[in-house]
């Protein structure tokens, strides 16, 4: 039996199309190979059933236990089954067009079967059953038989009509076939009018047509999600059509916003006058009565950190009309158009929301002046921009209830049709606080500072000793204080830790890991020593703090920390001092090791930049009255003087350096003892003070006033004098106190 059912096997699997042999249908079994297996099964159940009882029943033993003891077993972790989270849509993009390219790929191939060039020759060619034969892109050959031929496979589909090929197979050039085809007809004695005729065609399939359009899609499909992307997150999600939507912040009185006009300090005149417009807006029948018109804004300009952006903040926190903020930024973008559609989209909202305020923090990057700087091309999107901000602020359509606050650091580059009267009414400069403004702007930085000092006291000696701070830099002291403290693991915030945060902010972090040989630190310290002495003893030098030989920052080897007064003006003789202070460091050298070195880049930086202010700006030479200063501080592509101008301006400045360059060599050799000492002092201790520069060097000549007096804590009217008597009355007591120890 096997042996007689072994060719009909081998037969099914001959008919079988190549790579369908899998779909074969399994043989058919004996009954009493069916009776095995249903035993089997039969037997597998009931072990099954035996264990599910076994299981049950310790089951049931473990739920009385567990009530005896009253503790109810925890039920097992449900187990986490990885899931898929399948998209519909993306089914729908994908899935359609691979179902089409399946379908079409099989549709064109499922009906034809592959054969070799002998099968044709063997059982077609030589048999007549050829009707013609195609041949489909030089590179397949499509068989048509005639309607009497066999069917000489076994097919899926059954018979196949007429109008369809049969079989196909492969070629490797035309020319090859041809010569085959014709010998092979030549060997039949097939006269030339009978021949098989032959056609040449050329198909484009479904994947070819894809593949070609494939890098035009993908292109479209990348640009169109860029689109969306950019414009998406541009515009909270509106997609490529909500591009042109301003991106301002709305804030109102559900808005929290927590800072207030009370943590607004060191500005008390611009922080009234932008309390003035809140009033307005809140109460406008106050002021409309007496026929006064609200100003159509305020711009608000200064040093940065000044705190423009801090009183906007506050004018949102207490303002009890809508506040709109955005940066002048965000107006600008790569498309044409959009900026000029944010802003007329950014005042039509406001006008919803009207009374209402708007804030363009950064407004120089939109507001620069026009034909200023020879720019082009994209030059005139920002131009656009401009010129529909200055339409809807004193436009035909403009709005009464509607006020505009900006704030740039830069007000000269400004375009004077932006800040004329009717747009920009009120110019409110904010500049660095003065030392009372410090005093305020510490007071309330250091109520989260935890310190055990007085808050008053405090204030009142870190302004003093931080001239010339922005609020933003006296912010960054106090944290930098409290930073310094929970380093050394402290419990609170000392007085030291501020100094050390002062020096931190002003000079750099030190150096530690960076080590001086016995030379270079002895250069450092008769630098630095020339310095300290040459202030001592001129009379409009800044008054000194601190000189240390600790390497701090970038490249500074050392450092000499003065308190400069606040002073407005500023005379010939008070500039010629700070410059021989200067050169101190300079001349320090050249007496004492008789070279010098590179150390004084940075005071020869400074004093070349006063001698020149003094020729080009203020006038003080023999140049004459005349002003070369540029004040908006662009880049000049032509002088505004002329060659021999230039070179009475060089030679006045380099006359200029070099006399206060004698008087400071002159000075320091007649005090070089003064200077050894110093540095003799800095080689032992590294960092020496003021009291320290008072035991060497006695009291000033001229009194120190203003807020070194404050800074030092003695009273009005009095000098260093008292505080020389109390260190000498010290150092016998020190003396006294050894020798009796001896």
């Amino acid at each position: 039996m096997a042996s007689e059912s072994d060719p009909k096997k081998n037969d099914e699997e001959r008919k079988l199309p190549k790579g369908f042999e899998h779909f074969a249908k399994p043989p058919k079994r004996e009954p009493k190979e069916k009776e095995r297996e249903n035993e089997e099964e039969e037997s597998s159940r009931e072990e099954t059933g035996r264990r599910q009882k076994k299981r049950d029943s310790e089951g049931a033993e473990d739920k009385g236990k567990s009530g005896k003891d009253g503790k109810i077993p925890k039920p097992p972790p449900p187990i986490e089954i990885f899931t898929i989270k399948i998209n519909p849509n993306m089914v729908l993009l994908y899935g359609l067009p691979a179902a089409f390219l399946l379908y079409n790929f099989w549709s064109n191939y499922s009906s034809e079967q592959q054969i070799t060039w002998q099968d044709f020759r063997a059982n077609m060619l030589d048999k007549g059953y050829v009707d013609h034969l195609e041949v489909v892109n030089k590179s397949i050959v499509r068989v048509y038989l005639r309607p009497d031929a066999p069917q000489l496979r076994s097919s899926s589909h059954g018979a196949l009509p007429a109008n369809q090929p049969h079989y196909y197979f492969t070629i490797g050039s035309v020319e090859s076939f041809e010569r085959n085809l014709e010998l092979a007809q030549r060997e039949l004695g097939i006269p030339a009018r009978e021949r098989i005729p032959v056609t040449y065609i050329n198909e484009l399939s479904t994947m070819s047509i894809l593949l070609n359009l494939a890098p035009t899609f993908l292109m479209v499909g990348v640009l169109f999600w860029l689109s969306r992307r950019a414009a998406g997150g541009a515009s909270g999600g509106q997609g490529i059509f909500g591009i042109g939507k301003s991106r301002a912040k709305l804030y109102n009185h559900e808005t929290e916003v927590k800072v207030k006009f009370k943590d607004v300090a060191g500005m008390d005149e611009a922080k009234e006058e932008i309390m003035e417009f809140v009033k307005f807006l809140k109460d406008p029948a106050r002021y409309e009565r007496l026929g006064a018109k609200i100003p159509k804004g305020a711009i608000l300009s200064g040093p940065p950190g000044t705190g423009k952006t801090l009183l906007a903040k506050a004018t949102a926190g207490e303002a009890g009309t809508p506040f709109l903020s955005v940066s002048g930024s965000e107006f600008v973008e790569m498309f044409v158009g959009v900026g000029s559609s944010r802003v007329r989209d950014l005042f039509a909202n406001a006008k919803k929301h009207a009374p209402c305020i708007i804030f363009i923090d950064e407004i120089d990057a939109i507001g620069k002046a026009r034909g200023r700087g020879g720019y082009a091309g994209g030059n005139d999107e920002r131009e656009s921009t401009l010129n529909q901000l200055l339409v809807e602020m004193d436009g035909f359509g403009s709005s009464e209830h509607v006020v505009v606050l900006a704030g740039t650091n830069r007000p000269d580059v400004l375009d004077p049709a932006l800040l004329r009267p009717g747009r920009f009414d009120r110019h409110i400069a904010i500049d660095r606080p003065d030392i009372k403004g410090r005093v305020d702007i510490f007071k309330v930085h250091l109520k989260p500072i935890k310190t055990t000092e007085d808050i008053e006291r405090l204030a009142r000696k870190l302004a003093a000793l931080t001239p010339g701070f922005s609020g933003a830099d006296v912010h960054n002291v106090c944290n930098e204080a409290a930073l310094i403290a929970a380093r050394q693991l402290s419990d609170s915030v000392t007085e030291k830790h501020f100094e050390a945060a002062i020096e931190r902010v002003i000079a750099g972090l030190e150096k530690k890991s960076r080590v001086l040989s016995p030379e270079e630190k002895k250069i450092v310290a008769h630098h630095e020593a020339g310095h300290a002495v040459a202030g001592w003893f001129l009379q409009h030098a800044h008054p000194l703090l601190k000189v240390s030989i600790i390497p701090r920052g970038v490249g500074a080897l050392g450092y000499a920390q003065y308190l400069p007064k606040e002073e407005y003006l500023h005379s010939t003789s008070q500039m010629l001092d700070m410059m021989c202070m200067t050169l101190g460091g300079r001349a320090s050298e050249q007496i004492f090791f008789k070279s010098i070195t590179t150390g004084a880049q940075d005071d020869l930086q400074k004093v070349t930049k006063m001698a020149y202010a003094q020729v080009m700006t203020y006038g003080m030479t023999k140049l004459g009255h005349i002003s070369y200063g540029n004040p908006n501080g662009e880049q000049q592509f032509q002088k505004p003087y002329s060659e021999e101008t230039a070179k009475l301006i060089d030679q006045e400045v380099r006359g200029i350096i070099a006399s206060a360059y004698e008087r400071t060599v002159q000075l320091l050799t007649d005090r070089s003892a003064e200077v050894k000492k110093v540095a003799d002092l800095l080689l032992e201790k590294e960092v020496i003070g003021r009291e320290d520069m008072i035991k060497l060097l006695g009291p000033r000549q001229w009194p120190d006033t203003g807020n070194y007096v404050e800074f030092l804590g003695t009273p009005e009217g009095h000098d260093a004098h008292e505080l020389v008597e109390k260190l000498k009355q010290e150092e016998q007591k020190k003396k006294k106190d050894a020798e009796s120890d001896a």
